[in-house]
């Protein structure tokens, strides 16, 4: 299969080259001027933990290959789209017109409908997925990550297209397991609100990575998360149809928050999660934290640990104007 992973970030990169050890045959689409930049060899320390339980490290100089234009007459079979959240505008409008034949895989965060937030992109063209995998650049612009040997899929208001089925079989073809979610529109905003919780603890104390290991410091991000739940049924969400997905917010927060503490601190692939977002000044976590924020007030939810913190993210978009 031919494909083409949109932008050259850390999902991007890590299931571009899972996809190329499998066979498959991958480029990176990039704007004007990137390429030279970039150079020709990504260099990775991966934790790669499709075949064993404890992974194995994959220290790596891959050589790839960018493209800086995209006609709508390619022959890419499939186009992996996965950016932050709201950049996904921007990339919907630009690939609209170019998306020609190929299947394109819609693959992070969402806060808007999904139907939605694809914007003009052709519907019965989309696959819906969600990466178990994650890290960061260092200085050295080495990609420090893990993948984890599943990865989400799910469908949004039909059943499974022959599209979806072939996107599907590429990533098992990859040695990843599918873990399919029947209501994937609920999974991602529940997934969503999650991360506003660590992120919003994050901006306050400084990055993701100074939560690691901190029960205190986690428990605040579960009480942050936990009181946007009456948010996400305000927006049609059966929590009910979640039941295991919201257990850690259930559970008393100091027993949730010791777990994940110990978590993340003696279990190497959670605790690298953490520690590649080390970047105090990271512009997603403040976003996500700012568009829950907007929605929950649109909304009417109450949510006063959120906005304790909001003095921490919303400094960003004043600079903005």
């Amino acid at each position: 299969m031919k494909v083409l992973m949109f932008g050259r970030g850390v999902i991007a990169t890590i299931y571009g080259w899972t996809l190329a050890q499998a066979g498959h045959d991958v480029e990176f689409y990039v704007r004007p001027g990137r390429a030279a930049t970039y150079g020709d060899t990504i260099s990775l320390d991966l934790l790669d933990t499709r075949h064993k339980i404890r992974g194995e490290r994959i220290l790596e100089t891959w050589p790839v290959r960018y493209r800086e234009d995209l006609e709508p007459d390619h022959d890419f079979d499939l186009i992996v789209l996965s950016v932050a959240h709201y950049q996904l505008p921007e990339a919907t409008t630009f690939l609209a017109p170019r998306v020609g034949n190929a299947t394109v895989l819609v693959f992070g965060n969402i806060w808007a409908d999904p139907l939605t937030a694809i914007g003009d992109l052709p519907i019965d063209q989309i696959a819906w997925g969600f990466p178990q995998a994650g890290g960061g650049f260092g200085p050295d612009d080495t990609l420090r990550g893990a993948l984890l040997r599943s990865v989400i899929f799910g469908t949004i208001d039909r059943p499974l297209t022959n599209r979806e089925l072939a996107v599907r079989r590429t990533f098992r073809e990859a040695g990843l397991r599918i873990n399919e979610k029947t209501n994937l529109r609920g999974w991602l905003w529940i997934h969503f609100v999650s991360d506003t919780g660590l992120f919003a603890q994050a901006v306050r104390i400084g990055s993701l990575a100074d939560l690691a290991g901190s029960p205190k410091e986690l428990r605040q991000a579960i009480l942050t998360a936990r009181e946007l739940l009456p948010l996400l049924e305000a927006r049609g969400v059966d929590l009910r149809e979640h039941r295991a997905n919201l257990l850690q917010f259930r559970l008393p927060a100091w027993l949730t928050s010791s777990l994940l503490a110990a978590l993340t601190k003696h279990i190497a692939l959670i605790r690298m999660s953490f520690e590649a977002h080390s970047d105090p000044h990271a512009q997603e976590p403040r976003e996500v934290c700012r568009d829950t924020l907007t929605e929950a007030r649109r909304l009417g939810i109450p949510t006063p640990h959120l906005e304790a913190a909001e003095p921490h993210f919303a400094h960003d978009r004043i600079r903005q104007r």
